[in-house]
C-alpha cells in the first residue's frame, strides 16, 4: 500500500472513531454546551460587523451580551430539567396532576425569565445604538436565526443520512 493510501485510511479510521465518540451521551452534553458557546460568539462577532459598532460601543455591548447569555444558559438548563421531570411524570399510568401543574407553572415562569433577558438586552441596545443600528439589529437578528436554523437542519439531515449508511 502506498503512503498516501495508508494516510487516507488512518485519517478515515480516525474520523470514524471521532464520530462514534461524539455520538456517546457523555460527549453529547459537552458538545451541546460548546456548540451553544460557539453560536453565541459567532452571533456577537457577526452582530458587531452588521451593526458597524464603534470600539466604544463594542466595549459596552460585549460584557452585557456575555452576562445575559450566561444567564440565559442557566435558565435553559433549568427548562431542560423541568421538561425532563414533566416527561417522567407523564409516563406514569396515573400521573399526579398537582405535580404536573407545578412543572407547567415552573416552565412558564422560566420561559418568561428567558424572554425578559432578551428584552433586557434589546433595551440596553436601544439606549446604546443609533436608530440606523437598531434597525440593522432587527434585520440581523431575523437573518442570523433564520440562517442558523437552515444550517442546523442541513447538519441534522447529513447526520441522519450518515447514521442510516452505517
Amino acid at each position: 500500500m502506498s503512503a498516501k493510501k495508508t494516510i487516507r485510511l488512518d485519517l478515515g479510521l480516525l474520523s470514524l472513531s471521532i464520530l462514534f465518540l461524539l455520538a456517546s451521551p457523555v460527549h453529547a452534553l459537552q458538545n451541546r454546551e460548546r456548540i451553544r458557546e460557539n453560536i453565541s460568539t459567532l452571533r456577537l462577532l457577526r452582530m458587531t460587523q452588521a451593526l458597524d459598532l464603534t470600539e466604544e460601543q463594542t466595549a459596552k455591548v460585549y460584557p452585557v451580551y456575555n452576562r445575559i447569555e450566561k444567564d440565559k444558559i442557566e435558565i435553559q438548563k433549568r427548562i431542560g430539567y423541568e421538561l425532563d421531570e414533566l416527561r417522567t411524570l407523564l409516563k406514569d399510568e396515573a400521573p399526579k396532576e398537582a405535580e404536573i401543574e407545578t412543572r407547567i407553572k415552573n416552565l412558564m415562569e422560566l420561559r418568561n425569565e428567558l424572554k425578559s433577558k432578551d428584552d433586557e438586552f434589546e433595551t440596553f441596545l436601544d439606549s446604546n445604538l443609533s436608530l440606523v443600528q437598531r434597525a440593522k439589529y432587527v434585520l440581523f437578528s431575523i437573518d442570523f436565526y433564520r440562517g442558523l436554523g437552515e444550517k442546523l437542519n442541513r447538519a441534522r439531515m447529513i447526520r441522519n443520512r450518515a447514521r442510516r449508511d452505517f
